[in-house]
């Protein structure tokens, strides 16, 4: 007896990072309504399945779409803008006078399409992110078929989009309750950074998180001046704040984490923080390099993010699998640590957990959504291969990336989007290029 289903893949490898990173040769993996329903021997899945379509990849690895635990979309508008700077020159000189004159409605829905055009390209089919506008973002996220978890954003100074901290989380989880139904999209309370919050509104964002059960997306600890503002201004470090105002919990995202000492690691293990880890961006900035290897040891969850565009300057998990393995071995002088398994974990199913999702998506799991990617390995910059795994950690590049579906509908393809043109997209950035380029003189 046959089973109906809407799509089969069959790869020449398969890697469902769930149990483990192991390439499986000659399986397929079945989509029903847009979630895995098996992952078979080839064999098998000829005789067990009806498909609507097939699809052979001959010469791609099929794995999980990737999951982008960090990101500020919309600043794709900002890319290049400030480079070569330290993270509070950068933030004072360019960004906000920049986002200042320019953050709207418009730009967050246009900035997120452009974002999210880059993110599907590149084989990333989720999103967590942190900005402006979400109704917005929503509206781009819905368009393009991606995934994403969307911040309602706490800060303390006003900006074109609230006056405050009450008007930001008011318009946030209005935005929420508008979009609550949509499958693609969800959201989490996003509290700038403990330098930009006040005691008040963290607490405010305690009981929210607590009350929804909402992750807590936070900046934390990502330079040495962080740390010394908060030693000057309350007495203690950003970590043993956000536990005094009850933040240290499961509910925690800890972005970038890069200046802990092993007493907070140990916190945080304890407390079920999750992290995400922005190698890219932590070097051009020059806040650090964040201690992945004891965080996993001390078994914290740790997904990988790419922070914006502004500060990158590319959306690209190939790029940070690759330079999170190679910062942690330089930076531990521990060729061992954070192998390739471990980097691909990351930037897949780790990316999931830090961001609350990993019941739904980061892994090859029957029961869950079909975010999948396929990467084509028939190319002589990829050859030979004796590993898989380590070749996409260590080799291949996001131009490699052939085919990627979000929820069983294929949404990219051979690096062109299903619903947005290209055309449309250069001439949306040739736009607010000229309208930057314009206020800037």
């Amino acid at each position: 007896m046959t089973e109906r289903v809407d799509l089969l893949l069959r790869p020449r490898w398969l890697i469902r990072v769930e149990p483990d990173c192991t390439p499986l040769a000659g399986h397929a993996l079945a989509v029903r309504n847009g979630r895995i329903v098996a992952v078979v021997p080839a064999d098998e899945a000829r005789e067990r399945f009806v498909a609507d379509r097939v699809e052979d990849l001959p010469e791609h690895v099929l794995m999980p779409g990737m999951v982008n635990a960090h990101c500020h979309a919309a600043m794709n508008l900002l890319r290049g803008l400030g480079d070569d700077l330290a993270l509070m020159d950068w933030l004072n000189q360019a960004i906000w006078p920049a986002e200042g004159r320019h953050v709207s409605a418009d730009f967050v829905r246009d900035g997120t399409t452009l974002a999210a055009a880059e993110m599907l390209r590149g084989g990333i089919t989720t999103f967590n992110d942190m900005y402006f506008f979400p109704e917005a973002a929503a509206t781009a996220v819905d368009r393009t078929g991606i995934r994403a978890l969307l911040g309602v954003v706490v800060i303390e100074f006003a900006s074109a989009y609230a006056s405050g901290p009450d008007d930001y989380l008011g318009k946030g989880l209005a935005a929420r309750d508008s979009w609550k139904d949509h499958p693609r999209i969800t959201f989490a309370i996003a509290p700038h950074a403990p330098y930009t919050v006040s005691d008040e509104s963290f607490e405010r964002v305690r009981n929210l998180a607590d009350e929804l059960d909402l992750t807590v997306h936070l900046h934390v600890h990502e330079t040495r001046h962080e740390v010394e503002v908060s030693l000057a201004e309350h007495g203690e470090r950003p970590l043993a704040r956000l536990a005094r105002l009850g933040l240290m919990s499961s509910n925690l995202l800890a972005v970038h984490s890069v200046h802990l000492n092993p007493g907070e690691i140990e916190a945080m293990a304890r407390h079920g923080v999750r992290v995400a880890h922005c190698p890219s961006s932590n070097m051009k900035l020059a806040s650090g390099a964040a201690p992945i290897a004891p965080l996993l040891d001390a078994g914290v969850t740790v997904g990988l993010g790419t922070d914006g565009a502004a500060s990158n300057n590319r959306l690209d998990l190939f790029m940070e699998m690759r330079e999170a393995a190679l910062l942690a071995k330089l930076s531990s002088l521990d060729a061992t640590a954070l192998g390739a398994h471990q980097a691909l974990t990351m930037a897949t199913l780790g990316g999931a957990r830090a961001i609350g999702l990993d019941h739904e998506i980061g892994s090859l799991t029957v029961g869950k959504w079909a975010d999948l990617c396929a990467v084509d390995f028939d190319s002589v910059d990829l050859a030979p291969c004796f590993d898989p795994v380590s070749h996409l950690v260590y080799v291949a590049g996001r131009e490699h990336v052939s085919h990627v579906w979000v929820g069983g509908r294929l949404v990219a393809r051979e690096r062109r989007l299903v619903d947005v043109e290209d055309g449309e997209l250069m001439a949306i950035s040739a736009l607010w290029q000229n309208r930057i380029e314009q206020q800037a003189h």
